[in-house]
């Protein structure tokens, strides 16, 4: 079962994706976009899963939307075992992604490799519902996430004015989780 279970990267990928969203349906050219993978490679892979009863699917219209089954057995010791192995910036990079932020980066301390209680996060264009995963994942992690979201006319207009809060986090040491500023 192990062996069938981590036997590609996309499937890592889409796995990672799926257990930190659990509540969240995503269809599968959704997931390629998110993952940036072959929407082929993603179909397979959820196939192979579902068959597996780690995720489940629902049709509606002539679309097929995944999400992670959180009555299998394997939940919740997959979603551990992801979450030890991506750490703390791969898990925050799969929620991020899931509420369709268009770029983020961790600041501050923790980017500067220090032993810090709080981790600095900078999100550009998420949804509202980021705010309830970024505290599980403090629960998870027992680290305190420090989040500064901005839309993304907001964070332009900012860029613009040359705002020195925002001028600041920028020439720092960061580490990127998605997309570029």
């Amino acid at each position: 079962m192990l062996k069938s279970l981590f036997s590609s990267s996309i499937r890592a990928d889409v796995l990672s994706l799926l257990l930190n969203s659990p509540d969240e349906q995503f269809y599968i050219r959704e997931i390629a976009k998110l993952l940036r993978k072959n929407p082929s490679g993603v179909k397979r892979e959820l196939d192979n899963l579902e068959k597996m009863g780690i995720l489940t699917s629902e049709k509606i219209v002539n679309l097929k939307y995944f999400q992670a089954n959180k009555d299998s057995p394997l939940f919740s010791e997959l979603k551990n075992l992801i979450t030890k192995s991506l750490g703390l910036p791969g898990a925050l990079k799969a929620v991020l992604r899931a509420s369709g932020a268009k770029a983020a980066f961790i600041y501050g301390s923790y980017a500067e490799g220090n032993d810090v209680d709080s981790v600095d996060l900078f999100v550009v264009g998420a949804l509202p519902s980021l705010a309830k995963e970024l505290k599980d994942l403090e629960r998870r992690f027992d680290q305190k996430i420090d989040c500064i979201m901005m839309d993304e006319d907001e964070y332009r207009l900012k860029k613009k004015k040359r705002d020195s809060n925002l001028k600041k986090i920028l020439s720092g040491k960061r580490i990127t989780l998605i997309g570029r500023l």
